[in-house]
């Protein structure tokens, strides 16, 4: 159903050993009051000894992480009496250091000019200097690891307002010219402000308000505000809440009667990546104050952004762009003539997200003659009568802030699978025994403890979503296989052979009896992309007789039906504007009921006497009275119209009930907890001190130890060439030998140094190159369908067969690409190694992945809910606000985690993440020219780099790219592994951008400035296009100037190194997994060699690329996939897919 898309939106220090053991300061409500002084920030530091701030204790204590450090300084915890604020310049727990930065220009600079011409103000990697208008060196009047930008001259020129996330997140503050008397103006903490602008006379600040969607996505207002706070006006309304198109770069005229703004003015409210910048994408408007009126001022082909009047009102500079290339204009506002002055400006960002601007803040000087603005990574100083412009000379030489990134170690193989995702765990109705699911079979274990036994004697078939009949006899289930779909079954609680009861095979999924088991409801839904568009038809919630027969459809668009104490009303879950509304009806679908809604709420699930309802929110385990009759009522984990008490601490998942709704169950991870319903709720009011519900920290584990699948044989590959990357140089051996026992390589050598034992299958592959599997660092792509792991996943096959060997994906459903690891560890499927993140931690409001943060704490416990899964990594999206993105690194460090975030293509919180001591930054950074001040900061910190050029932000990427220049759907081997319509659907029309428009390429141009100076770039291919992606990005690579070497390393060491695989992939040395590719062409010398796969070797197991059946090494022989043979039709009834491209839409 489309409301579990959990991965639809898919779909950062060290703690150290005393930190991981205490929780950071908790936020309170009130707000930390603002010195009233503070001595100008102007004293350049030099790099110290790392420091530590003190972190009060937290219970219980979590596994303490590595001491990167054991000589920083730590300062004793102590347990304040009332939690502090987390202070964003001094992180709790976390350790701080720093580094120098001397250099004469800069990245991303916004410029304002004071009113009298005798200063500048600008900003440079979030600190803010003034210097003389005609330059020198300046003086830094804004510092630490708070991000401070956007500095503007009051009108006196007293002050300077500037944004800031020193508070938390980023809002507008004043201070006085020389740095001193910092005071927060606004106060946001979710709807966050930038772009700050004086009203004339000084009274006020306009602002822009970023407001979010259910995406992260989302448009801005502007608001206005008294220099001494509130609450703000808003002047400029957004057109829709569902809107995701920019607005912002507020500024006033100058006789205050107005301010101007830019709009994106495409149509729809979607947004898009990409947009075409050689239309009038943007626009710029005049709201007029005394009437409300809006007007255009500018508009255009090649958008109108970044308005500045001129201090006389005549005229208003902007930026637009001409054939492509930005350019700073000026318009008379009297007679409309526009006309270009400067045509050298750095690239804007006017297709992808703006949420700070389009471009960086430029100023008129008094007289109206020159205007200061940033690029060329300088500040320029423009003559507005077109005869040129001239640099004004500044030099920093001082220091920036930073945390350093942990990159703990990965066991990639290990020969014993613990597994950690079990599914559906469901205790029976006297609370004895509960039944789940582990590797595709269906387990019986007792609650008090004991041995798991097997339900069924099925071999061949999936056993799925299990739930028992109330009187605890039975138990239904999905049985599934891929050629034969779903089946409603139903078998004896004691085991056996299953019965089943639909009589047509369909995509059937979380089967329910009613309470006298005559009834079964169940989901239906439809197929056509991992599985078969056939079988039974229609979606929505359905009903069948237990004895057998035919589904009946009682409602569409409905999911989870379930009961409560009647067999003639089933409960459902429905959304109505945009809240999840739990419902009853008849077995007909009529007589409906409302009786619970909210806007955050992700599941329901409805006590057996109906007296209770338990709901999931922000990941958590909630219970509240269920009201009798038809009241809807309001449901929020903050309670309302009824108590509301949290029963979990570290997330949940599978929520059920068992004797008779006087115990509730959930699972985190592989651990079974229990809550008893009446320790829930008292009898009668209790005070507001008084104790509240313990979550229960102790559950039966039903975490079941298996072996991994490997192989025993020898094998010996022989005559290759071998691109090892063992060595910066790719460490190559001509007419090579590497040998394999088991899944590991024994030796990597010419041939005349390696010996082959007596025994050993000898592989000849003379005239072959082979490389190393390839790592792909940032992939997408679907692992089920809705929580259905299918037998065979052409999507992860089709990456096989091209040569990829694991993957790391940064946003998926952890219920299913855990339990898919786990099976592809343990030799069930067919698929490349598979790591994730699972959920990212989300910062939008879309309920079933928005992970609130509000303290540590909060953070810990999405943290640890991810671990329990399966996850080695984290990856917080867009957490608005900066004190929860270091909350995020400092609970994942502690818990001994990578993090690995994107900062939504903002240059401004991409920094912070590389300040914060995040593993690494997931997409590009959306300039076009990576200047001195970024590239000295990155390459001294431990944070590392997927720029995925294949969707590359601010133009044309890597994939439409890449789509438009081959003919993806004949190519000789994606075309075996995917659905022939689909490719041809995707990429037989293709839409065609000049060469100079594509981003790609300058992309990986920049990121090589990071790999040069040691920073892991890795590949990451986004799950834009199964197979053929990860190709696409060491292709971008070399078109950015890398060399086929080290487009290589960027698709195997690098990625490998950095998520902590490198001691068992990446490379080809004794030791490691056998994972290789075997190539009919060299890629050394042509990069567009590496699709040329022959065969692929996951841990051993050699393959036919072209039919993923084993060579060699085994007999194991791939099944049809469903739009193979007489029934898949060539794959025409595939879904479409939409993204940046063709991957997961929004799985950023």
């Amino acid at each position: 159903m489309t409301y579990r898309a959990a991965t639809a939106i898919a779909l950062c220090l060290m703690a150290g050993q005393l930190s991981a053991q205490i929780a950071p300061a908790q936020g309170s409500s009130a707000q930390k009051p603002i010195e009233q002084t503070q001595a100008p920030e102007n004293q350049i530091t030099q790099p110290n000894p790392e420091v530590v701030t003190e972190r009060p204790p937290v219970a219980p204590p979590a596994t303490p992480a590595p001491d990167a450090n054991a000589n920083a300084r730590t300062v004793a915890a102590t347990t304040p009496a009332k939690p502090a604020k987390w202070d964003v310049n001094a992180p709790p727990g976390m350790r701080t250091r720093e580094v120098a930065i001397n250099t004469d220009n800069g990245s991303w600079m916004n410029v304002d000019v004071s009113p009298d011409g005798r200063l500048i103000a600008f900003d440079m990697l979030g600190d803010i200097y003034t210097m003389p208008l005609a330059g020198g060196t300046p003086t830094r009047i804004a510092q630490g690891l708070a991000y401070e930008h956007q500095p503007r001259f009051s009108p006196d020129g007293r002050r300077i307002a500037f944004t800031s996330d020193r508070g938390g997140g980023d809002n507008i503050w004043v201070m006085n010219v020389d740095g001193s008397d910092k005071r927060q103006v606004t106060k946001e903490d979710f709807r966050l402000l930038n772009q700050p602008s004086w009203s004339p006379d000084g009274r006020f600040i306009a602002a822009k308000k970023h407001f979010t969607t259910g995406r992260s996505l989302g448009t801005g207002e502007v608001w206005l505000y008294h220099v001494s706070g509130g609450g703000g006006v808003q002047l400029v309304k957004r057109k829709s809440e569902q809107l995701q198109k920019e607005l912002g770069e507020p500024i006033y005229a100058p006789d205050g009667k107005s301010i101007f703004y830019t709009r994106n003015v495409t149509p729809g409210p979607i947004f898009e990546y990409a947009q075409n910048s050689r239309t009038d994408l943007f626009n710029i408007e005049r709201y007029d104050i005394d009437s409300g009126e809006v007007t255009t001022a500018v508009s255009g082909v090649g958008g109108s952004v970044r308005p500045t009047p001129s201090r006389d009102g005549k005229r208003i500079a902007f930026v637009r762009r001409e054939n492509n290339k930005t350019k700073l204009w000026v318009k008379d506002l009297s007679t409309g003539v526009e006309r270009v002055i400067y045509g050298d400006l750095d690239r804007d960002v006017q297709e992808t997200w703006a949420v700070t601007g389009v471009y960086p803040n430029m100023a008129w000087t008094p007289d109206n003659a020159a205007i200061l603005i940033w690029a060329g990574g300088h500040i320029q100083r423009v003559a507005v009568d077109g005869s040129g412009a001239r640099v004004v000379p500044f030099r920093v030489n001082d220091t920036r802030v930073v945390i350093d990134a942990t990159h703990p170690q990965v066991e990639v193989s290990p020969d014993r699978i613990q597994t950690k995702m079990p599914r559906w765990a469901s205790v029976s109705p006297d609370g004895r025994q509960v039944v789940f699911e582990t590797l595709g079979k269906l387990y019986v274990k007792p609650m008090a403890g004991g041995a798991a036994r097997r339900l069924t004697r099925a071999t061949d078939e999936l056993e799925l979503w299990p739930s028992w009949s109330r009187d605890g006899r039975q138990i239904v289930f999905v049985g599934w296989t891929d050629a034969g779909l779903g089946q409603i079954k139903t078998v004896a609680a004691g085991g056996g052979s299953a019965k089943v009861v639909t009589s047509a095979a369909g995509l059937y999924r979380r089967p329910h009896f009613s309470p006298d088991a005559k009834v079964i409801v169940f989901e239906q839904g439809e197929g056509g992309g991992l599985t078969a568009a056939r079988g039974a038809g229609g979606s929505g919630a359905y009903r069948v007789a237990a004895t057998g027969g035919a589904p009946v459809r009682i409602a569409e668009g409905a999911a989870e039906p379930q009961f409560g104490n009647r067999n003639d009303r089933v409960f459902l879950l429905t959304s109505e504007k945009d809240k999840r509304q739990l419902v009853s009806t008849d077995l007909n679908g009529e007589a409906k009921r409302v009786h619970a809604q909210g806007e955050l709420v992700s599941d329901y699930q409805v006590s057996p006497t109906g007296e209770f309802v338990a709901f999931k929110q922000n990941y958590q385990a909630f219970v509240m009275p269920l009201m009798p009759g038809t009241q809807g009522v309001e449901t929020d984990k903050k309670a309302g119209p009824l108590p509301v008490t949290q029963v979990s601490a570290d997330g949940a998942d599978f929520i059920n009930w068992s004797n008779d709704g006087q115990a509730l169950h959930w699972s985190t991870g592989p651990t079974l907890y229990t809550a008893q319903v009446n320790a829930l709720f008292q009898q009668a009011p209790v005070g507001e001190n008084a104790p509240k519900f313990a979550a229960p920290r102790t559950g039966v584990s039903l975490s079941m130890d298996v072996p991994a699948a490997k192989p025993t044989g020898t094998v010996a590959l022989t005559g290759a060439r071998v691109v090892t990357m063992a060595r910066a140089d790719g460490g190559i051996i001509d007419d090579a030998t590497i040998l394999i026992r088991g899944d590991r390589i024994v030796a990597v050598g010419p041939r005349a140094s390696v010996t082959i034992p007596a025994g050993t299958k000898t592989i000849d592959v003379a005239g072959k190159t082979i490389i190393p599997g390839l790592v792909d660092a940032h992939a997408h792509g679907p692992q089920g369908d809705d929580e259905l792991v299918p037998q065979q996943n052409w999507n992860a096959m089709a990456n096989l067969a091209l040569g990829t060997t694991t993957i790391h994906d940064p946003s998926s459903r952890s219920a299913e690409i855990f339990p898919a690891a786990e099976m592809q560890r343990a030799g069930l499927i067919l698929a490349p190694r598979i790591f994730s993140t699972g959920e990212i931690i989300y910062g939008a409001k879309s309920p079933d992945v928005y992970a609130e943060i509000n303290s540590y704490d909060d953070a810990l416990a999405d943290v640890r809910r991810l671990k329990a899964q399966g996850a080695h990594s984290v990856k917080n999206y867009n957490q608005p606000r900066r004190e929860q993105r270091q909350m995020v690194v400092a609970a994942a460090q502690a818990e001994g985690m990578e993090v690995v975030p994107e900062g939504g293509s903002l240059f401004t919180q991409d920094v912070t993440l590389i300040q914060d001591g995040n593993s690494t930054v997931e997409h590009n950074i959306p300039l076009e020219h990576f200047y001195d001040d970024l590239v000295q900061l990155w390459t001294q910190t431990k944070t590392n780099y997927t720029p995925t050029l294949v969707v590359t932000y601010g133009g044309p990427a890597g994939d439409p790219y890449w789509r438009a220049h081959t003919d993806v759907w004949r190519h000789p081997i994606l075309s075996r592994h995917a659905p022939q319509a689909l490719l041809a659907a995707q990429n037989a029309r293709r839409e065609l951008a000049p060469e100079e428009d594509y981003v790609d390429g300058e992309s990986a141009r920049e990121a090589k400035k990071l790999a040069d100076k040691g920073v892991q770039v890795s590949i990451g291919a986004h799950g834009q296009q199964a197979g053929l992606g990860a190709h696409w990005e060491m292709w971008s690579f070399a078109k950015g100037g890398w060399s086929p070497i080290e487009a290589l390393r960027a698709g195997t060491i690098m990625p490998a190194t950095s998520l902590g695989y490198q001691k068992d992939v990446g490379s080809l040395e004794p030791g490691k997994l056998a994972d290789l590719v075997v190539l009919d062409a060299d890629p050394t010398v042509n990069i567009r060699n590496t699709d040329k796969v022959s065969r692929v070797m996951l841990g051993g197991h050699l393959y036919d690329a072209a039919t993923l059946n084993e060579v060699e090494t085994g007999n194991r022989q791939r099944m049809p996939y469903w739009f193979e043979g007489a029934n898949g039709g060539g794959g025409t009834g595939t879904r479409m897919t939409t993204g940046h491209g063709y991957g997961d839409a929004d799985q950023d």
